[in-house]
């Protein structure tokens, strides 16, 4: 996984009308084609899986059980993260960005069939304020729809860089980068997209790092969100967003994936 290493992205913390609701990108009608497979050779050893796709889930009930064995808890992350309060984000809502740049919520599209955020934090100490974590994991009805997602995503950036998240947190200035499998050494998910940029908020200041990163395994997406904080190092940000990443995607991988041999 040390390709991804190049990539992050992220959002804020806590159940809000906004993009952290559930950690997924809004649900408008996207203007571009529909994602294809890139025919771009791979730039090292594929780490994909075919997917099985006897083992997608067709029911809310079962997208519910997939989701407890992808999402992860804080010891993922490592020493010094701790889950924050609220610990997971309400069911049954989905974020929207709309016409005004500013994150709302709705009930869940039709194609999704389960989606869940678990927020996490590093305490203020050793000389830096609080940083957030934030991992999402969400299940489509099928791959297209999960592939929609990542475009949506590139598209809202693309957009809105400069978004509002809540009544008094906003993000500035984001850049994204999309990436099919094969792509820019993605070897390790059928669609990545990264985010980066800034956030201000009244409670945490700023302006600090913002990261978003979110992979692709047939109907599932994973994400991994990180606000950073005045004197926390971006990469150290950087390996915590990706290290949450990889072992959401190695997960779905694991409970989709068809087995060797």
């Amino acid at each position: 996984m040390a390709a991804v290493a190049a990539m992050a992205g992220c959002t804020a913390d806590g159940p809000a009308d906004g993009k952290d609701g559930s950690g997924a990108t809004s649900h408008a009608p996207p203007t571009s084609p529909a994602p294809a497979a890139s025919t771009t050779a791979p730039s090292a050893v594929s780490l994909v899986p075919e997917l099985d796709e006897s083992k997608q889930p067709k029911t809310a009930a079962e997208a519910r059980e997939l989701l407890a064995r992808i999402l992860i808890t804080e010891d993922a992350f490592g020493p010094g993260v701790v889950r924050s309060t609220p610990f997971e984000s309400s069911s049954g809502r989905w974020p929207v960005l709309d016409e005004g740049c500013v994150w709302q919520t709705a009930d869940l599209p039709q194609d999704v069939l389960a989606t869940n955020t678990r927020y996490f934090q590093i305490p203020a100490a050793d000389g830096h304020g609080r940083v957030r974590l934030n991992a999402t994991v969400t299940v489509h009805r099928d791959r297209r729809e999960s592939g929609w997602e990542t475009a949506r995503a590139m598209e809202e950036v693309l957009r809105c860089p400069d978004q509002k998240v809540r009544e008094g947190e906003q993000l500035g200035g984001l850049l994204g980068n999309a990436m099919y499998q094969g792509e820019q050494l993605n070897n390790w998910s059928e669609d990545a997209f990264n985010e980066i940029g800034t956030y201000t908020s009244e409670q945490d200041g700023g302006p600090h790092r913002y990261f978003w990163y979110q992979a692709q395994f047939g109907p599932v997406t994973v994400a991994i969100a990180g606000k950073g904080a005045e004197g926390f190092k971006d990469e150290t940000l950087t390996q915590l967003v990706v290290q949450g990443n990889s072992r959401m995607i190695a997960q779905a991988k694991q409970a989709l994936g068809k087995a060797a041999g």
